[in-house]
């Protein structure tokens, strides 16, 4: 990114680094030995008899609440990520360069957040650590976004000078970042072994809806209302998660009795 010249499209060229890295990734796959023979259903449908099947697993209540999981999980951590660095470079003041390079303190909290969780998870019950993570997302927003309301970072050149606001907010994401592998984990160990396909489709299905979703509201919340009442806005999600996050946890406890009481 040039801040000198801002219309610049020089940036455009990191997608050829990472369609390279895309290759690579599908060749690693391609090269992997994996035995499917588990989860391969005895009879299949064909494309379409297998979309159908994949959409028909959203009329079982445990699927149903933890798609609408998934979506809102995804709308509020894309809708942060997407929008953070127009957030530093327009709200904060910071140049376009040191927006975009500070943006990242939030993918790394994300990746330690889920690192922690591992281990967190391992002791802990999934639904506690998540709904902690999730009241603790919500008074940084309330606490962080304030920060910002009488910024002035117009001398700010590097890290070492940005405003406190530009390192703290980012933190969101070790908050919010059990939340997707946990519920993932849930439910695919909650259906039969063949079903993990279809119910794979779905996740990557919802969670494509809730970061375009959460992109676009953002966005258009950020021009219309600016970028701290657009951050406002989360709390609307994150509200709407912790409900959704009871009841899964409730229905994901039911099955595991249903489940229980058969074996027996």
């Amino acid at each position: 990114v040039n801040d000198l010249d801002p219309g610049s499209a020089g940036w455009l060229r990191v997608y050829y680094v990472l369609g390279t890295l895309s290759f690579a990734a599908f060749g690693l796959l391609l090269m992997a030995k994996l035995d499917e023979s588990r989860v391969v259903p005895a009879k299949s449908g064909g494309l379409i008899g297998d979309f159908v099947a994949m959409i028909a697993l959203c009329a079982r209540p445990l699927v149903l609440v933890f798609v609408v999981s998934a979506f809102l999980y995804v709308l509020i951590e894309q809708s942060i990520m997407s929008w953070l660095p127009t957030f530093n470079n327009k709200i904060l003041q910071l140049p376009a360069t040191l927006s975009i390079e500070m943006a990242s303190i939030l993918a790394a909290s994300t990746a330690l957040g889920r690192f922690l969780a591992g281990f967190a998870l391992r002791w802990l019950d999934w639904y506690k650590v998540l709904t902690v993570g999730m009241l603790l997302a919500a008074l940084l927003v309330l606490v962080c976004l304030p920060l910002a309301g009488n910024v002035d970072a117009s001398g700010v050149t590097s890290w070492f000078d940005a405003p406190i606001a530009a390192y703290v907010f980012p933190l969101i994401g070790l908050c919010i970042a059990p939340v997707y592998p946990a519920i993932n984990s849930v439910i695919l160990s909650s259906l039969p072994a063949p079903q993990h396909a279809p119910m794979a489709g779905l996740i990557v299905l919802f969670s494509a809806l809730g970061g375009t979703s959460g992109s676009i509201v953002t966005g258009t919340l950020f021009e219309v209302f600016g970028g701290r009442t657009a951050f406002y806005f989360s709390l609307a999600p994150i509200t709407l998660l912790l409900i959704t996050l009871y009841f899964f946890k409730s229905k994901a406890d039911s099955e595991r009795r249903v489940v229980g009481h058969a074996e027996h």
